[in-house]
C-alpha cells in the first residue's frame, strides 16, 4: 500500500535527506507525496515536486510564488505561498509527515498534521520546546505518533526500545562542541557569522549551525528531552564528543550505559522514523571503528557556553518559559547574523529577556495553546529586538 507523505521544509538539509530516502525506497512507486514546502530555493522545491509528483508545493515567501508557478507550469502541481498556504497544505491528509521547518514557524503545521492520526517525524525541536504539553496532548487526542528525528533524540528513542523508562537514571546528549569547542572567551567574543556556520561534522542550515557553535542547539535538545520523555530534568546530561559517532546514551539504575552509534549522517534518524517500527537498509556507509581508532569525551564548559545553564532554568520553570527562551534565541541569532551584536551577546540577551519574563509573569499558570504560544513568541521577539537596540547604543 502506497503511503501518503508530506515534507515541511523539504529544501533544507533534513528535507533534502528525506527526499533522498524516499527516492531510495521507490519514490513515486512507493509514496504518494501530498505536500512539499520550502523557503526561497524555489527552483529546488519545484524539482523535488516534479520528481515526486507532489499534489502541492508551497514556498514560505509570497514574493517567490510567481517563480514557483512558472517552474511548475504544465505539471498539474498546485503552487502556493505564505504561512496560510503552509497551514492548508498541512491539513491535507497524510500517513507520515516530516516536520523540518526551522524555528517556531514549524509549530503550527506540525500540530495540524497530528490531527490526521498518523506519524509526525519531528525534526523541528522548537515544537516541543515552545509547546511540549500541547504537542503531546494533540497527538494523544488524535491517536497520532510523534517520532523524534534529531539524531540525539532518535538515539535515545531507539535505546529505550524494550526498556522501562522508570529504570533510566541518565539521559546523556552528546554534542560535537562545534567549531568553537577549544576557543577562549576572548576568541568567542570576536567570532564572526562565517566562522559560526562552519560546523566540523554536520552539513546543516545556518541557524542550526550557529546554534551548535553557541550550544543553543544542545540547550534546546535538553528542554526537548524533558518534554518528550517526561523525565526529571536532573537526569538530563550533556557530554562533548567531537567525533559525533555516539549520538546519545541512556544510563540504567544498575549503572550500565546503552549508546547509539553510527557515522554522522542524519539519514539514520530520518530512515528510522520513515520505516518505524521496522528497519530497512539505508544508503549510508557502516561505521569503521578500527579506522576511527578512539572516541573522546569531555565535560562541557558552561562558563563559555551559558545556554546549557539557561536550559536548566527553563526546564525547572516550565510552562511557557520554553517559548520565551526560543523566541529570544531566534531574535538574538538574527541580530548576530546581521552583525548587530557579537557572538557572546546572544546568550547574554536571552538570559536578560528570560529573567525579566520569569520575574514579570507566572509562566506556569498560563494555558499552553497555539494562540497563547504564538502571542508570547511575538511579544518576546519585540522585547528582544528592543534589547538589541539598547545594546548597540551602549
Amino acid at each position: 500500500m502506497r503511503r501518503r507523505v508530506s515534507i515541511f521544509g523539504s529544501t533544507g538539509s533534513i528535507g533534502c535527506n528525506t527526499v533522498d530516502l524516499l527516492r531510495h525506497q521507490g519514490g513515486v512507486e512507493s509514496f504518494d507525496v501530498i505536500a512539499l514546502t520550502g523557503g526561497a530555493r524555489v527552483d529546488l522545491l519545484a524539482r523535488q515536486a516534479r520528481e515526486l509528483e507532489a499534489e502541492i508545493a508551497v514556498t514560505a515567501y509570497p514574493e517567490h510564488l510567481k517563480t514557483l508557478r512558472q517552474a511548475l507550469e504544465g505539471t498539474g502541481i498546485k503552487a502556493a505561498a505564505g504561512p496560510e498556504a503552509i497551514a492548508e497544505a498541512a491539513a491535507r491528509e497524510t500517513d507520515w509527515t516530516m516536520s523540518a521547518i526551522g524555528g517556531c514557524a514549524g509549530l503550527e503545521p506540525g500540530l495540524i498534521s497530528l490531527k490526521h492520526g498518523g506519524i509526525l517525524a519531528l525534526a523541528n525541536k522548537e515544537s516541543l520546546v515552545t509547546a511540549g504539553p500541547l504537542m503531546l496532548a494533540t497527538a494523544q487526542k488524535y491517536g497520532a505518533t510523534i517520532l523524534p528525528v534529531d539524531s540525539e533524540h532518535s538515539a535515545i528513542f531507539q535505546a529505550l526500545v524494550g526498556e522501562d523508562i522508570s529504570n533510566v537514571t541518565r539521559m546523556i546528549l552528546t554534542a560535537s562542541g562545534g567549531p568553537f569547542r577549544n576557543w577562549s572567551h576572548a576568541q568567542l567574543a570576536a567570532a564572526t557569522p562565517e566562522q559560526a556556520v562552519a560546523h566540523p561534522n554536520w552539513d546543516m542550515g545556518k541557524m542550526i549551525s550557529v546554534d551548535s557553535a553557541s550550544m543553543f542547539n544542545k540547550a534546546l535538545e535538553m528542554i526537548e528531552a524533558k518534554e518528550f520523555y517526561q523525565v526529571d530534568p536532573k537526569i538530563i546530561e550533556v557530554i562533548i564528543h567531537p567525533q559525533s559517532v555516539v549520538h546519545s546514551m541512556i544510563g540504567h539504575v544498575d549503572g550500565t550505559l546503552m549508546a547509539h552509534m553510527g557515522v554522522p549522517d542524519m539519514r539514520f534518524a530520518i530512515g528510522y522514523a520513515l520505516n518505524w517500527p521496522k528497519r530497512r537498509s539505508l544508503p549510508i556507509k557502516n561505521l569503521d571503528l578500527a579506522a576511527l581508532g578512539a572516541l573522546e569525551f569531555e565535560a562541557p564548559d558552561e562558563q563559555r557556553f551559558p545556554p546549557l545553564r539557561l536550559a536548566r532554568e527553563v526546564m525547572m520553570a516550565g510552562g511557557l518559559s520554553g517559548a520565551v527562551f526560543n523566541a529570544a534565541k531566534e531574535t538574538a541569532y538574527g541580530a548576530f547574523m546581521a552583525r548587530q551584536i557579537g557572538f557572546l551577546d546572544m546568550a547574554a540577551l536571552v538570559e536578560q529577556v528570560l529573567s525579566a519574563e520569569i520575574d514579570l509573569c507566572d509562566l506556569k499558570s498560563t494555558t499552553i495553546d497555539l494562540e497563547t504560544v504564538l502571542s508570547v513568541d511575538q511579544q518576546v521577539r519585540i522585547k528582544t529586538a528592543e534589547a538589541v537596540k539598547l545594546r548597540q547604543a551602549s
